[in-house]
């Protein structure tokens, strides 16, 4: 320890050459699993802790199978434990360098765990010589300039036999110190191997330390200490309680709770929770510092029990017990969506009905279980299509996951996961020629890059999905795909192109059928329309659209139709028109008890009246609109008093957006299984949603004049017909 806290301050190579050390300082830790080496790395980084004020970051490399991490999610991960932002969807080199930005005028200690090349590490060294790296890795980090390594073999005499009499107690050691020494030997001074041997001595007060040591001593088999040890309390075990041990080599991430044990063996939650309390006495596993119980299996013992399940149990217990896990997160997860449910809704019925262990008590411990075990949730993810398959349970656990993150942290926030999520999805559908799952998913991540900006890579992947529908002979994936691209075209402000690809889609709905969704794109068609300033197409759109709510009977979006139409009359200098439709779609709004919109709707009828020569009228309207907004502000609460330009503009932002994107809707997985019997997972939820609910929204181009002023504005557009709908659409833009 003493080396290694002075290799912190030695000269490096860059330092003795007069030059400022241009990266951080690197602390290797090298040796075998089970020496100690990560116990040793963590010691080290408490003790110095305090030199470094923006605090200690930790990660782990390599997975417990053996698989090395991606720098990608490594760097997301540290990002996300700095409270930085990761861009879903962003490239390795892109998260790379944001972390060492990040760094660059930070002072924290890296501790980088279990790491399996000098590649991996590299690639998250910070560009900041203030800051220290901790790597443990089995092996030299060839590559890396000026790294001081620290080899570890085995604890010394003395240091070991400290160790075993934290469990054993001193007098056991004292009345035998030989027998001390001998099964220090016969532990080859591995700190692991030593952990064992106190549990299994410190779960038997009358045995001897020499009795273990005789055991060891006589042991025939050949093989490495740790795995002699092993043997040793593995065998003392009852046979449920040995089977368990084994099954938790399945176990995500490496990291179990009382529930993943619970499914795992098939016992109760609370048989499971005793069971790994007794393991970890026994040091079997370790205690993880969580605010819910968890427990790690320790690297060094999973391939011994991954080997022991190889041999002891057929391979169709040990698909049962792993389709079992698969369930229980499956359940936990949709009862973790069920909180945030409205009370007396069918979900939140349904979840009443589960058992105690499956409920949470609230809304906030249902978001801390998942915010807790999200790592090892991923890892069942990534787990569940490792075969390369989406079968039924393996859908429902990536939908149900992508549920829950949606109900308790939204899409915005939870989009970096989602972006994951689907990858994995298209990873496994172009592996396999799954055209329809691959359509679902490229729509899905598409959806995640136009919310992030990227919205030319959003395009690529909306005609990727679309090729793929038409592959699965799948209308609702390519009539989804047709519009999005069309969405896509109209956020790049390329009118002529967004026009034709929507017009494709609503040839699509029509011939299908499909009217109520015919009727959002007559909106959408319209807008761009307006955008382009071609208004006699946007108005026969929008009539269209009109016609089609009203046949509907979709009294809310008839009156956003109707007040989108009055606003394209304006633009075209038809102010009497206009004022007629406004008129019809203020009753509307009354009938849809839409207060915004009737606000607009009267701020509208008033500039209108005014253009028109009657002022009184005007006034007469504007006092309507602002009663209403009082009203509001006092139901809600608010006590004070909005002047006449803050309510304009509070009801100028209940401009209508008929031209909704599905773009912007949550995002979902394809499940093609029935619903959970359990949680309410209606069959709504199972592809992205294209809600006609919200199909009456217009993203109109007069919303940023109208909070200017709406008199000014209208007059600017009633001057310029022609240009208005391409100047107020610059305007927005």
């Amino acid at each position: 320890m003493k080396e290694l806290r002075a290799d912190i301050e030695r000269a490096g190579l860059d330092t003795i050459a007069g030059r400022k050390a241009p990266r951080a300082r690197v602390l290797l830790i090298a040796g075998k699993p089970g020496s100690g080496r990560t116990a040793l790395a963590e010691e080290l980084v408490r003790q110095v802790a305090d030199r470094y004020p923006d605090g200690v970051l930790r990660a782990r490399l390599t997975e417990p199978g053996g698989t090395p991490v991606p720098a990608e999610r490594t760097a997301r991960e540290l990002l996300g434990a700095l409270d930085l932002p990761a861009p879903p969807g962003a490239a390795e080199d892109d998260l790379t360098e944001a972390l060492r930005d990040a760094l660059a005028d930070r002072r924290v200690l890296l501790l980088l765990d279990d790491a399996a090349n000098a590649e991996q590490v590299d690639a998250l060294l910070p560009d900041n010589p203030d800051c220290l790296v901790v790597a443990v890795s089995g092996g030299p980090l060839t590559g890396i300039p000026d790294v001081r390594p620290c080899t570890l073999g085995g604890l010394d005499a003395k240091s070991a036999v400290e160790l075993l009499g934290r469990f054993t107690g001193s007098v056991r050691i004292t009345c035998d110190p030989h027998a001390a020494e001998t099964l220090v030997e016969q532990c080859g001074g591995q700190p692991a191997a030593l952990l064992l041997a106190g549990g299994w001595l410190a779960a038997r007060p009358q045995a001897s330390v020499a009795d273990l040591a005789k055991w060891l001593s006589g042991d025939t088999d050949e093989g490495p200490a740790l795995e002699r040890v092993f043997r040793h309390a593995y065998v003392a075990l009852p046979s449920v309680a040995a089977r368990t041990l084994r099954l938790l080599s399945l176990a995500p991430a490496g990291v179990v709770d009382p529930h993943t044990a619970s499914a795992l063996a098939g016992c109760s939650v609370s048989t499971a929770q005793a069971r790994l309390d007794e393991f970890a006495t026994l040091g079997l596993v370790r205690p993880v510092d969580s605010p819910l119980p968890q427990y790690e299996v320790p690297g060094c013992l999973v391939p011994l029990l991954r080997g022991l399940t190889e041999t002891l149990d057929r391979s169709a217990e040990v698909q049962l017990a792993r389709a079992r896990m698969l369930e229980r997160t499956v359940r936990l997860l949709q009862s973790c969506r069920a909180t945030t449910e409205p009370e007396g809704s069918l979900a939140r019925k349904k979840l009443a009905g589960l058992p105690r262990a499956l409920r949470f008590p609230s809304p906030a411990a249902a978001a801390e279980w998942l915010r807790v075990r999200q790592p090892a949730l991923f890892a069942a993810a990534r787990l569940a299509v490792a075969d390369g398959e989406l079968d039924t349970l393996a859908r429902r656990l990536m939908a149900a996951l992508v549920r829950a993150l949606v109900a308790h942290r939204g899409t915005e926030a939870a989009a970096p996961e989602l972006y994951g999520i689907h990858g994995l999805v298209l990873d496994v559908a172009e592996r396999r020629d799954l055209h329809r799952e691959k359509a679902a998913a490229l729509l899905n991540l598409a959806d995640l890059d136009a919310r992030t900006g990227r919205t030319e890579q959003a395009l690529a992947r909306y005609r990727a999905a679309l090729d793929a529908g038409r592959q699965a002979n799948d209308p609702y994936a390519t009539g989804r795909a047709m519009e999005s691209v069309g969405g896509a075209y109209q956020e790049l402000g390329d009118w002529h192109r967004a026009a034709d690809w929507y017009g494709r889609a609503l040839a699509q709905r029509l011939t299908n059928g499909e009217r109520a969704d015919a009727a959002r794109l007559y909106g959408r068609l319209g807008t761009v329309h307006t955008y382009a300033g071609r208004y006699g197409e946007a108005l026969r759109n929008w009539r269209s659209a009109v016609a089609a709510y009203r046949r509907a009977g979709d009294v809310p979006a008839l009156a956003r139709a109707l007040s989108e139409m009055a606003r394209v009359q304006e633009y075209a200098g038809r102010p009497e028109e206009s004022l007629r439709t406004c008129q019809e779609a203020v009753e509307q709004a009354r009938q849809a008890r839409d207060l915004r919109l009737q606000c607009a709707l009267q701020l509208r009828l008033a500039d209108t009246l005014e253009r028109l020569g009657d002022p009184a009228a005007a006034r007469l309207h504007r006092g309507v609109a602002e009663r209403m907004l009082g009203t509001e502000s006092e139901g809600s609460g608010r006590t004070r008093r909005e002047g006449p330009d803050r309510i304009q503009e509070g009801a100028s932002r209940q401009e209508v957006r008929s031209d909704h994107n599905p773009a912007h809707e949550d995002t979902r997985i394809p499940e093609g299984s029935p619903a959970d019997p359990e949680v309410d997972d209606s069959p709504a939820d199972t592809e992205v949603d294209d809600s006609p609910a919200d199909t009456a929204v217009d993203d109109s181009p007069a919303d940023t004049e109208d909070q200017d002023g709406q008199g000014r504005a209208v007059g600017a557009r009633q001057a310029d017909p022609q240009h208005a709908g391409q100047e107020a659409c610059r305007t927005r833009g």
